[in-house]
This record gives structure tokens, C-alpha cells and sequence, in this order.
């Protein structure tokens, strides 16, 4: 594992754990990693990559090589690390995003048919019962129609997600991308190719706009910032808000989060699983938002854009 000490790597290492399989090796430059003694108790720990490195070609050339490498590591750095995966003989568990830009997919492309291992993606949200539910709604419906969605992301950080990679922008990829590529993912993988996208806000916390898709017009809204909540949330005290609107119609997914890292590798080991071909709707998008002029509160946008773009 490339990343132990990082937010998302105790959902690899029950998921490990939960299918049967051993957390060998993991490697993290931070050294806060007692979580580890819950799970695998048993398996190296490095700080530094290179004794990382060499650890898994001595034990590869030992005939006990590694099967998986699972990448829970900064969005930047998952680009090298499937690469080192690929060429360590392994296959590569990958947290999303896959990669910040679409070009970097083709060149995995080629290390993974070079190697004969492959690359898959943590898209969780396409397990997800309601998600699923919704898939077969939309597929279901007549061929003409296209459905108003409005999805609504807000997750609050502290002062820490700047100063970290989270906030550098060249690292992350923005708010969009750290936060978002997921619903991105669920929506084309719902409603299909996307025709067009416009951004109204595009900042350092928060980012808004409009996508349409064969299937849907999306009005979506993603933020870190508290200030941007509803005022109902910010009664209750929730820090975490979280809607998707189909039609003026709720859809509840706020249950069933819980086992689908374990699930994602359940699908993997039956031979499933999500490669990186299926990732680049996704990346493609938060791509073109990262890199998109914002238009400002003009047409269609999202109720919460106009908070956000107050300041």
C-alpha cells in the first residue's frame, strides 16, 4: 500500500482484510500510521520510497512478489506510483482520481500492455445501491427524455486543507476534482455521453455549474467551505451536506456507504472491477472545469453559486 497514513487508506486495509488477503508492504513519508496495528500488525512499514522499492524487488525476485499495490496516495503522485505498481508486476488498486489529466490514461495505457497488469479504479459510487437503482430508472425511461438533476456537495474543512496538497491546486487538482470526480463519474455513468459543460464559479473553495448529458441537465454545486451550507444544515450542526435532485425528487443515498471499498475489491479479485478506460469520462470533465473561464451568475446556475460567489 502507497499512501498508509492518508484519510482513504484505512478503507483499503478492511477491505483487505475483509476479502482474505494480507497487507504485505505499505509505504507512507508520514509515520502516523498506528492505525496499521488493527489490521496487519505483521507488515513492513517504510518512510522512504526507495527502501520501498527495494523491499518489493528483493521479495519479487524471491518468487514472493506482491499481487496488488493499492494507491491511496496524493492525487498527483498516482500517476508514478500505477507506473511503479506496473513494473513491480503487480496490479494497481487506484483511488480516484485516476490521474488529473486525460492524457496521462493513455500513457498507463501502454505501460499496462507492456507489463500484462492492469490498472483499476475505485468508483465506489457505481455499487452503491441507490445509484444503481437510479441507472436502471434512467435506462428504462423513454428514449426522449432528459431529466433536471441538481446535485449539491458540501463538506467542510478547516484551515489544515489549505496548507496541505489538498489546497495546492497542481496537486489536487481543485475542489472539483478532490471532492467531486466521483458524482462526476456517477453521472455520466447514469445519464451517459456529456454534450457540454459551462462553470458560473470556480474558486479556491467552492466550484458550480451547469453539464448536460444525453440523459439530464445537471446544476451541480461543490464546496469545503461551511459558510456555503444551507441554513438548515448550519442549524442542525452538520458540516456535510449532501443532495442529489431528480425531477424535484429526492434521491436518498446518504445509507450504504459503508462496505463499498470492500465491495470494490470483492469485484476485483471475481475478475471485475472498473479499469482506466472507464475513468476518463470523469477525468475528462474535471479537467475541463479546472481549466474552464468562469461566466459568473449567468444562465441557469445553481441556487448555491450565488452564496459562494458573494465570498
Amino acid at each position: 500500500m502507497i499512501g498508509a497514513a492518508g484519510y482513504i487508506a484505512p478503507r483499503h486495509m478492511t477491505a483487505i482484510k475483509d476479502t482474505g488477503n494480507r497487507l504485505v508492504a505499505a509505504l507512507d513519508p508520514n509515520d502516523s500510521v498506528g492505525i496499521i496495528d488493527s489490521f496487519f500488525p505483521d507488515a513492513h512499514f517504510f518512510v522512504e520510497f526507495e527502501r520501498f522499492d527495494r523491499h518489493i524487488d528483493k521479495q519479487r525476485r524471491r518468487g514472493a512478489g506482491i499481487d496488488y499495490v493499492a494507491i491511496c496516495s496524493p492525487n498527483y503522485l498516482h500517476d508514478a506510483h500505477m507506473r511503479f505498481a506496473l513494473r513491480a508486476g503487480a496490479d494497481a488498486i487506484c483511488e480516484k482520481p485516476l490521474v488529473l489529466n486525460p492524457w496521462n490514461i493513455d500513457g498507463i495505457a501502454e505501460i499496462e500492455a507492456e507489463s500484462g497488469h492492469r490498472v483499476f479504479n475505485i468508483l465506489q459510487l457505481r455499487l452503491h445501491p441507490a445509484i444503481r437503482e437510479l441507472r436502471r430508472r434512467v435506462a428504462e425511461a423513454p428514449a426522449g427524455k432528459v431529466f433536471d438533476v441538481d446535485l449539491t456537495y458540501l463538506t467542510s474543512r478547516g484551515n489544515w486543507y489549505y496548507t496541505s496538497w489538498k489546497g495546492d491546486i497542481a496537486k489536487s487538482g481543485g475542489v472539483a476534482t478532490n471532492i467531486g470526480v466521483h458524482f462526476f463519474d456517477m453521472l455520466a455513468w447514469v445519464f451517459g455521453k456529456r454534450l457540454d459543460s459551462r462553470v458560473h464559479v470556480l474558486q479556491t473553495d467552492a466550484a458550480s455549474g451547469f453539464l448536460t448529458y444525453e440523459r439530464a441537465r445537471v446544476r451541480w454545486f461543490l464546496s469545503i467551505n461551511q459558510d456555503h451550507l444551507p441554513e438548515a444544515a448550519k442549524a442542525a450542526g452538520k458540516r456535510t451536506y449532501r443532495s442529489i435532485l431528480i425531477e424535484g425528487e429526492e434521491l436518498e443515498f446518504s445509507e450504504g456507504f459503508t462496505n463499498l471499498h470492500t465491495e470494490s475489491y470483492r469485484d476485483i479479485l471475481a475478475g471485475g472491477g472498473f479499469g482506466i478506460q472507464e475513468s476518463r469520462a470523469s477525468i475528462e470533465a474535471v479537467h475541463d472545469i479546472r481549466t474552464a473561464a468562469p461566466l459568473g451568475l449567468a444562465g441557469d446556475y445553481h441556487p448555491l453559486a450565488a452564496v459562494a460567489a458573494k465570498g
